[in-house]
Parts: structure tokens; sequence; C-alpha cells
């Protein structure tokens, strides 16, 4: 794999310094930015295969500058602060974020973690575009969006409408956390009043046809107070 650009925004001087040294003694090429609206004219001029965004930064914060990217892209996006309040963890990854760190921090830390969310974009899902069709494949599901059909280890899996466009977002979008009323409202196209039922009640019955203990998931993962994403933790299949 070619060199990964890694796109820094952070306000701080001094630690935004010590993240590009720690990145580049990694192999990674860095971009550095001092605030939200040179970060984002970086995006947009460079590939960036991972962000790392200070939530409080002038002209364009963390949070509308992780909107600004996610309406074009879907790298991993990892929010440093200051700010460790549970709503404002919320809101990011409500938003699309990937991780959350709160400073102080240790730069090893965040290294494994940046190299983590890395494994996840670019080893655990494989998208393979033939002249015909799209598939995606993690682990040992494939999802045929052509025929817009899921299977498992060869086998189709009986799923209805709903639980087949829940499927496709978190297949697309591996590692990425989504929250009740995100899913409800690209699922069902209709304002969310708080039917978490609903939501329960499906990706119930998604873990039964694709996990081989619903119990025990390694694919559909619950994030406790704000929704689910989904993971691999099985070795990818390579034939098509």
């Amino acid at each position: 794999m070619d060199t990964l650009n890694i796109l820094i925004a952070e306000d701080e001087q001094d630690l935004r310094e010590l993240l590009g040294l720690h990145l580049i003694k990694e192999g990674f090429s860095v971009y550095a930015a001092e605030n939200g609206v040179v970060a984002l004219d970086i995006f947009n001029s460079n590939e960036i295969n991972l962000a790392i965004l200070d939530v409080m930064m002038s002209g364009l914060d963390g949070f509308n500058l992780l909107r600004k990217i996610r309406e074009t892209s879907e790298i991993p996006v990892m929010f440093l602060t200051a700010r460790g309040e549970d709503t404002d963890k919320i809101l990011g990854l409500g938003l699309g974020a990937d991780d959350y760190m709160v400073k102080p921090f240790s730069p090893i830390e965040l290294i494994a973690r940046v190299h983590a969310q890395l494994r996840r974009s670019y080893k655990y899902s494989t998208v393979l575009q033939t002249p015909d069709n799209l598939i995606i494949q993690i682990g040992n599901l494939t999802f045929n969006k052509n025929s817009y059909s899921v299977y498992k280890n060869d086998k189709q899996l009986e799923c209805n409408a709903k639980e087949l466009k829940l499927l496709q977002i978190f297949m697309e979008n591996l590692g990425r956390v989504y929250t009740k009323k995100q899913l409800y409202e690209a699922v069902w196209e209709e304002a969310y009043y708080g039917d978490d039922n609903t939501i329960m009640v499906h990706i119930s019955h998604l873990r039964e046809k694709i996990e081989d203990n619903p119990k025990e998931p390694q694919y559909l993962k619950t994030i406790r107070g704000i929704g689910y994403k989904m993971e691999n933790n099985l070795e990818i299949r390579n034939e098509v």
C-alpha cells in the first residue's frame, strides 16, 4: 500500500507538531492545519486517508468540519478535545466520527488507535467492482447491491427490505457508529420520535441471521447509550 496521508487539525502548535512527529515516525505522510478552515482546504485539495480533528477551533470547529468531510467521504475521523462530556461524545459519534480522545492523552495510544481505524477501513472492508454488479464482502458476509441480496458462507439469507437497508448501511460504513435516530430516519425515511423498539427488534433479527452466536455478536456491536456499529473479527475471503 502507498504511503497514507493523515490530516491533523489542531490549534495548539506544540501538540500539532508532536503528533506530526509521531505519525511521520510510523511512516505516514502528515498534513497539519491550525484551524478548521485551513484543514478543509487541505482535505479538498489532497487525498486524505484519516483525519484527526480538534473540536474547539477558530473559523470552523471540529463538528462542522466533520459535517463537511462527511458530505463527500467516509474516511476514518478521530476527535481530540479537552471536553470530555458524554453529550459531546454522542454528538461527535453521531455526526460520523470513528473515535474520540480526551486531552491529555498518550501519543502512543493515539497512534495505536490510528492503526486500528486504518485496519478497519483498508483491510476488513473489501469492495469489488465489476461491470454488472457491486459486491461488498466483510468476513463471511457478501452483499450484492445489484441483486440486493446478502449471503453468509455462500448461502442466501432471507431478510426483509428494512433489514437489508440496515445491513447495507453498516457494511458500507464499517466501524462507523450510528445513532438510533440516524438509522431510523435513513431506513424508514420518516421523523424519529424515540421509537427505540423498532430499531432494537430489527437489529435483533439481523443478528439472528448473520451472527454465529447472536448473544456474542462479532459483527453488529451495541455502543451503549449511543447506537450501533459494524465490526469484523473474522478473516475476509479472497474469492468473489
